[in-house]
């Protein structure tokens, strides 16, 4: 465990290299992306200017999911980016290379890669949480614990689709609309849907796992809440780790190994 986390360290720290290299491009796409989810952001303001609240869902809901969604967001492009292309990895042997090397295959491939723009979504998060009027210690702390439990739900829910690329080969057009679904879900007012709905938003596709249940988390501590966070973080990575390991068995069974200088 400590060689892995030094081995992560190690990893993440060539990538934020990498990108300072170029502080111009890394700081254009940091501000862009801040800029871009500012101006999507502006559209439910005005909404909820017009309509204040949607059964008991009001502005300040708004600010704490959309923090705790950019936030997630934004770490794991930040420290797992290729969680955003594993399935175009599979397709193109590109995990011969991973498989060359002594290190945990599925760690070393998502972390591998870093993408700069994703600062932006992270910080944006923190500023969108400070604009709720709930900050404070306490909140803070939960903000932060159901960003991290948020983070581990979002990148093991981009796993388990792209591992379908195991099976199905090039899966782009899946993994777009899964990640459009748990985005734009994920702020929608969680009680405007009914039981099926909220059944789904939980399991197929968990956006209320980094959307209503962290907000309502931030605003009062719950037992209730902080298990649905931990189990539901919990259950996907495990199912996310084993279905990949399943697909990589296929993997393995029909590729050569091909190592990349």
């Amino acid at each position: 465990m400590r060689k892995t986390i030094q081995f992560l360290l190690a990893v993440w720290k060539a990538n934020l290299l990498s990108a300072m290299e170029y502080r111009i491009s890394f700081l254009t796409q940091m501000f862009g992306m801040m800029l871009n989810n500012l101006m999507y952001f502006l559209i439910w303001v005005i909404f909820f200017d017009r309509f204040k609240e949607v059964r008991g869902w009001g502005i300040t809901d708004l600010y704490l999911s959309y923090g705790i969604l950019a936030s997630s967001f934004g770490l794991v492009a930040i420290l797992f980016g290729n969680a955003f292309n594993l399935g175009e990895i599979i397709t193109r042997g590109r995990l011969d290379y991973y498989l060359s090397l002594p290190k945990p295959v599925l760690l070393h491939a998502l972390a591998s890669r870093s993408i700069a723009s994703g600062m932006g979504d992270f910080l944006y998060g923190f500023l969108s949480f400070a604009a709720s009027g709930q900050a404070n210690p306490e909140s803070f702390l939960r903000f932060v614990l159901a960003m991290l439990t948020g983070t581990i739900v979002f990148a093991a829910f981009l796993v388990l689709v792209q591992s379908l690329a195991f099976w199905v080969g090039n899966s782009s057009n899946l993994v777009g609309m899964a990640v459009n679904s748990i985005i734009t879900f994920a702020i929608y007012p969680i009680t405007l849907f009914d039981n099926t709905a909220k059944l789904i938003l939980f399991t197929l596709v968990p956006a209320a796992l980094v959307g209503a249940v962290p907000a309502g988390f931030i605003r009062s501590f719950s037992w209730e809440a902080l298990a649905q966070l931990s189990l539901g973080a919990l259950v996907f990575f495990i199912i996310a780790v084993a279905v990949f390991q399943l697909g990589l068995r296929r993997y393995e069974s029909g590729s050569g190994i091909q190592v990349e200088v």
